[in-house]
């Protein structure tokens, strides 16, 4: 017997619902589809018993839990969008397995969610195999062989348009590789029958939402300079297609299809490659067909950290998730969080710092590891130990500089945006994030293909010193060099409790995802909430530069004040990005798939 259970995120209702993540988080998601402190309850009380008896009706008959969260036996998708979950879903229905479904969400998403990711940008996976071996799939971007680090410089200062938009903000794409290369090692399903349902999506078109929409409208103009992009994604008066219009792309299911049936071949040294390189030349970008017969995808060993009693792996540079999330949760290992009390301002005080420390580090010491030396000891818990006893439980800390790890230079690594985590009972299981960068990345389409390009070569450090997209600063570490692969914040995580895995989660949002990823971790750990309650909570986040703490609404004023009295400056905002979780707390429960309330994600999953 098929059970599936199917949720979208919980903005998605106009009726709000209580999510309780503690005494003094109830929360709800209000008709701004924003999620906000929760007072409804209070002003309807006649709804509590009724809510109650709903609830408990649903769960006896095996209806659908519409908070953003599923529990099944067999297996088990998180994405932001229901067609590629349910994609991934009907993958595993018909025996794939964990990793056949990532690589079916990733190109359903390249589809439906082709603003945040998609087959001409990158991606990191990281994969549990059921023998408890951990392998991570480098499919980043990389810099075509004639980009070096002066290319954005105009009278000795750089020039942001260039690297975020247009034909030299393009770097090399790397997921589609990284998808083949997890197949070709570790799936059941050929990357031919994988693609064809997106093929299909592509063809017959999807209903936009709000979420596409607003993201395209904030975009609209730069749009209008690219012909092929804007001939998709804005309608004949040049504005963003509205909510309920069905978007078709026919140019991108034929690629689909070409790479259906002849392989990656096609993309990589075939016909999409040359189509690449003949708009290269008459755009005056650098980007030629045999940089992308030059690209592979790389694997790497995952990093191995412990916070408390879990095992954590993350990704190795070129990402600076994995690094920085193992060294932000080192250093809180030495304080007790969960006796701060959720409700004060101690305990994301810690937090804050501890970030502070670690985005100091990563401005001066993170890049590219095959190009340039990454100390390993940035994630060594005796400098974990230096930098804990460096903050102060009551003042913020003012770091004007990054620290200096042990064994700085011989002890080395050996070498906007989507997540999504699978898993299934055999033991297989997923986190992948994904990225073309900002919106529409470099808001060219490869003409007759369909193909959204990214704007990655904005994440290197076009001149050091100098802020990218997202505020980041970087150092020579992260400079442009032919083939390298700029620096990432993309933090795909596996945990594990004495062996068994536990949480497989990731988040989109640039510099947040890491802070996001550490956030949750402390929450589930030390604090105890469930990863519903945690995807909940509010969110917080400080890069090192600016010097500011910002934060989701949704914090209770005595946090706020509380941080201003420490010398914080205190920044809210609506939203800090989106996150996404599969998990089985209980090594004997059942696996749960958890989206985020921010969006209108889904979680699905089904037992045979």
């Amino acid at each position: 017997m098929d059970l599936w259970v199917y949720s979208r995120g919980l903005t998605h209702y106009d009726t709000p619902m209580l999510l309780q993540t503690s005494g003094a988080f109830a929360r709800h998601a209000d008709s701004s589809h924003r999620v906000s402190a929760g007072s409804y309850w209070d002003r309807h009380s006649w709804f509590k018993p009724m809510a109650r008896y709903l609830a408990l009706s649903f769960l006896l008959a095996g209806w659908p839990d519409d908070r953003g969260v599923s529990w099944v036996q067999a297996g088990a998708v998180s994405t932001v969008h229901p067609l590629a979950t349910q994609a991934a879903m009907e993958v595993m229905k018909e025996g794939g397995n964990a990793v056949d479904a990532a690589v079916a969400a990733g190109l359903t998403l390249g589809v439906v969610d082709g603003f945040n990711s998609g087959i001409g940008g990158g991606c990191f996976l990281l994969i549990r195999t059921p023998r408890g071996e951990i392998v991570g799939i480098d499919g980043r971007e990389a810099a075509p062989a004639t980009a070096h680090q002066d290319m954005y410089l105009k009278n000795g200062e750089a020039d942001p348009s260039l690297s975020q938009s247009g034909p030299l903000a393009i770097a090399v794409p790397g997921a589609l590789a990284a998808y083949e290369w997890a197949l070709s090692r570790f799936g059941k399903r050929s990357l031919s029958t994988l693609i064809m349902p997106a093929a299909r999506i592509a063809e017959n078109g999807f209903l936009i939402d709000e979420g596409f929409h607003s993201r395209v409208r904030g975009v609209v103009e730069r749009l209008r300079e690219f012909s092929e992009a804007a001939d998709i994604f804005l309608d004949g008066q040049h504005r963003a297609h509205p909510v309920g219009h069905r978007l078709v792309q026919s140019d991108l299911a034929k690629t689909y299809r070409s790479i259906g049936d002849k392989g990656v071949e096609f993309f990589y040294r075939g016909p999409f490659a040359d189509s690449v390189e003949q708009w290269m030349k008459r755009s005056g970008g650098k980007l030629r067909a045999q940089d992308l017969a030059a690209y592979r995808a790389i694997p790497r060993p995952p990093i191995r950290s412990r916070y408390r009693q879990y095992d954590l792996a993350g990704f190795p540079p070129p990402s600076s998730g994995g690094v920085h999330v193992a060294q932000i949760l080192n250093i809180l290992q030495h304080f007790s969080l969960r006796e701060k009390g959720m409700t004060s301002a101690d305990w994301a005080h810690l937090v804050v710092e501890a970030m502070k420390l670690a985005f100091a580090d990563r401005a001066y010491w993170l890049g590219d590891a095959d190009f340039v030396p990454v100390p390993n000891g940035l994630v060594d818990v005796s400098y974990a130990r230096a930098l804990a006893e460096r903050i102060d439980p009551q003042r913020a800390l003012d770091v004007p500089s990054h620290g200096q790890p042990p064994h700085a230079h011989k002890s080395l690594f050996g070498s906007h945006t989507t997540h999504f985590s699978t898993a299934d009972e055999e033991g297989w299981w997923v986190a992948c994030t994904a990225t073309v960068n900002t919106t529409l990345g470099s808001k060219v389409v490869i003409p007759d293909t369909g193909v959204v390009m990214n704007n990655e070569m904005d994440d290197f450090s076009a001149q050091p010193g100098k802020p990218n997209f997202f505020g980041l600063m970087g150092s020579q570490a992260n400079a442009i060099r032919p083939g390298k692969r700029p620096l990432s914040s993309m933090s795909p995580t596996l945990v594990s409790l004495e062996g068994e895995p536990v949480y497989a989660l990731g988040g989109a949002g640039g510099p947040t995802i890491i802070s996001q990823t550490v956030l949750h971790l402390i929450l589930m750990i030390d604090f105890g909430l469930t990863p519903e309650q945690a995807l909940a909570h509010p969110r917080l986040h400080h890069q090192w530069s600016p010097d500011q703490v910002v934060l989701e609404e949704g914090w209770p004023a005595s946090v706020i004040e509380g941080l201003r009295d420490k010398g914080h400056d205190v920044r809210i905002v609506p939203s800090l990005g989106v996150s996404q979780i599969v998990a089985r707390p209980d090594k004997e429960g059942s696996l749960q798939a958890l989206s985020d309330p921010r969006v209108k994600g889904s979680g699905m999953a089904y037992t045979p």
